[in-house]
């Protein structure tokens, strides 16, 4: 199976591109893909838009979702010369006037725009001696999570497990070594992993806060990694620093700012964000529920 999607992910960019138009039409009016998730997610989240507007919206996330596939099925063989003609970063410098020698950074980021292509930093890092990487929870299926994690490495990242990152920076930090990691902090959290809750596109959202311990115990250089996609095949991310110092600020403060940047982005481009995760499977109102019995 590894030798075929290599085969494929040598195919031009144009190519993959004609095949995931195939795909969509396959996808979205045959199959219909998780489309009632979809549905529910965006007319809770935009109760300002019609039906037309909400179904202009689905369509073109469908039809984004299919390119992010075949996106990500050319890390598998993309060199870096072919990555940097389709990815841009900005916003870097900023970081050259703030991070402190051997500090690390936590950039958080959410399931918008081709997130998959951000494995690619180190090939843009002004530091080219910091260790690059992602924080990343295991797959269940071994040969699937394997192939994942070739992509995610492809381009000199390293990926940790949730498990083991807060050791593996530790270790870091007291070998002075500089280092990024990328946090996507928009998961859905299990009931016992719940402690803030947000008004997140238009609903109240349970969140996760890990990102934000891991951040302030190392005492990481805190940014937001913003993305954009001006046209197909071409995506760029912007970099906003949250904070240099982030234990200064009041807990929680770190993640309301990044999920106020994330919502930014989505409220922009609707169509580039995940709308097929079943975000808000837990209501605040069963929280409150599982509460009140939990002191009877």
């Amino acid at each position: 199976m590894e030798f075929i999607l290599k085969l494929i992910s040598r195919l031009p960019f144009k190519v993959l591109y004609a095949i995931s138009d195939i795909v969509y039409v396959l996808v979205y009016h045959v199959v219909g893909y998780r489309k009632k998730i979809v549905r529910k997610n965006l007319t809770a989240s935009f109760p300002e838009k019609d039906e037309k507007e909400l179904r202009e919206i689905e369509r073109k996330f469908y039809h984004w979702l299919c390119d992010y596939f075949v996106e990500t099925l050319k890390l598998l063989t993309i060199t870096p010369e072919e990555m940097k003609k389709h990815l841009e970063f900005r916003g870097l410098e900023k970081l050259v006037d703030v991070k402190k020698e051997g500090q690390g950074v936590s950039a958080f980021l959410g399931h918008y725009c081709n997130w998959e292509w951000l494995s690619a930093a180190k090939l843009y890092w002004p530091w080219p001696d910091d260790e690059m990487g992602l924080i990343y929870h295991p797959l269940r299926n071994e040969k699937f999570d394997n192939l994942m994690l070739k992509m995610r490495s492809s381009l000199g990242g390293v990926c940790i497990s949730k498990q083991h990152i807060l050791r593996e920076l530790v270790a870091l930090r007291r070998k002075g070594q500089g280092y990024q990691f990328g946090y996507i902090f928009d998961q859905s959290p299990k009931w016992d992993s719940i402690h803030l809750w947000l008004d997140f596109l238009n609903q109240k959202t349970p969140v996760f806060t890990g990102a934000e311990r891991i951040a302030k115990k190392v005492n990481d250089l805190v940014v937001f990694v913003s993305m954009e996609r001006p046209e197909r095949g071409k995506y760029i991310a912007n970099y906003y620093i949250i904070s240099d110092n982030p234990n200064e600020l009041p807990e929680y403060e770190l993640t309301k700012r990044g999920f106020a940047m994330l919502e930014n982005d989505i409220r922009k481009h609707p169509e580039f964000y995940l709308w097929t995760h079943n975000r808000w499977k837990r209501t605040y109102d069963e929280y409150l529920k599982k509460i009140e019995n939990e002191k009877l």
